[in-house]
């Protein structure tokens, strides 16, 4: 039985990406899984950073989770506003 991944949400503030140091591959964005790393199982081992911070010393393939964890992110609540715009449509 698959458990789920349970996170820790972050404030927002300027490091929006938490990346693993333990194993830099990781990068979650504005939260941290608990109650550690899904692949080294490291924990308390996360720093914030910048996409572009990232884009700097990265790997192309944590740039890449990070690009895709932001888009997920803002998938997510683009939905959200997406029924009430309808539901207007539809009056």
């Amino acid at each position: 039985m698959a458990s789920m991944q349970s996170f820790w949400p972050v404030s927002h503030r300027d490091d929006d990406f938490w990346v693993c140091m333990s194993c830099l591959t990781e990068v979650f964005y504005r939260k941290v899984p608990m109650p550690d790393c899904p692949s080294c199982h490291g924990v308390s081992t996360y720093e914030g950073f910048t996409l572009e911070a990232i884009r700097d010393w990265g790997t192309e393939e944590l740039i890449a989770k990070a690009i895709a964890a932001e888009e997920e992110a803002a998938a997510i609540v683009q939905p959200a506003a997406e029924p009430a715009a309808s539901v207007e449509a539809a009056d």
